[in-house]
């Protein structure tokens, strides 16, 4: 998959310069500061490839040295309201942008992102974002996962991350962004690559020892202790059960994997076998589950896992009545 890429994402900001002035905020002068007002060009950079970036670009300005929000200006008013562009290959794209206006000095920046993707991707994340105020500490805000009815968790939106310090009318805004979630896709059949049978009404994911939230102003996962579902949904041809690649927050070591077979008559039988290796931020894993003939009552199979460095995995399952 072309949008998941091993290693960082860089993302060439390029700003246009001004006269340093000094930094103050809003409401210590009787009198609105010069403002910045950077142009924006974008890039993903990987060690194969160099694309054009296409996705939502945020950028928050901290007081400089600090995780304090300094906030932006929007009409010569300082404001909560973030930097925010759409960027379609490479390029700001459209009219409707909000752009950095802040003084010329020195600040930390923090960016965070979300590609669009050219493969299926989930087209149902969800997450929550923290309320965001002038001068608060960004190190103590979170995005959090959302919880489902039952007690898990949904998937996330996938989020790119970057932070450092910029001196604005000096220097080009500039990030090398990292993903900071992982991918996941998994695939079920039968060992004989039959169909499944008509008497399965669903068939669902659990991923246990998933982080709770990651840090907005250091993107560092916390709380490795949710679980993170997702269904599956049956092919045309009924020989595959799969999902569009979900992404989620990082794991604990080894994190628990649960497949879910729900049946018509309403029994539900659950295989379970903890993953070799945790799931770490920047990849994704393709997880190739084969299992005996399913039919209500007994259910055998494997799981044959392969991520991005092809490390293999292979599970027995053991027998469920």
């Amino acid at each position: 998959m072309k949008n998941y890429l091993i290693g960082a994402l860089s993302i060439l900001l390029i700003g246009s310069g001004c006269s340093k002035v000094n930094l103050y905020m809003d409401g210590e002068s009787g009198e609105t500061p010069a403002l910045v007002t950077p142009e924006i060009v974008a890039r993903i950079a990987d060690p194969l490839n160099d694309n054009p970036f296409t996705g939502i670009l945020e950028a928050y300005p901290c007081v400089n040295n600090s995780s304090t929000y300094y906030g932006n200006y929007v009409n010569g008013k300082l404001t909560v309201f973030n930097g925010y562009y759409t960027i379609v290959r490479g390029s700001v794209f459209g009219e409707y942008n909000r752009e950095i206006s802040v003084p010329a000095g020195e600040y930390n920046m923090i960016y965070w992102g979300t590609p669009k993707h050219d493969d299926p991707i989930d087209n149902s994340p969800a997450i929550n974002v923290p309320g965001i105020t002038n001068g608060v500490d960004m190190s103590e805000l979170y995005f959090k996962l959302r919880a489902n009815q039952d007690g898990t968790y949904m998937p996330t939106y996938d989020l790119v991350y970057a932070l450092n310090s910029v001196k604005i009318g000096e220097e080009p805004l500039q990030a090398s962004l990292t993903r900071v979630g992982v991918g996941m896709k998994v695939i079920v059949k039968q060992a004989d690559n039959s169909i499944f049978d008509s008497s399965i009404a669903d068939m669902s994911i659990k991923i246990n020892g998933i982080a709770e939230k990651l840090n907005f102003y250091t993107a560092e996962p916390e709380n490795m202790t949710k679980t993170v579902k997702f269904g599956l949904t049956r092919s045309a041809d009924s020989t595959t059960m799969s999902n569009a690649t979900v992404m989620m927050f990082p794991s604990a070591p080894s994190p628990l994997m649960e497949l879910v077979v729900t049946f018509k008559d309403g029994s539900v039988h659950t295989l379970s076998q903890n993953l070799k290796d945790a799931l770490a931020p920047n990849t994704m894993m393709t997880v190739n589950i084969v299992i005996g003939k399913i039919v209500a009552g007994d259910q055998t199979g494997d799981f044959s896992i392969t991520n991005w460095n092809e490390e293999n995995q292979t599970i027995d399952f053991p027998i469920l009545n």
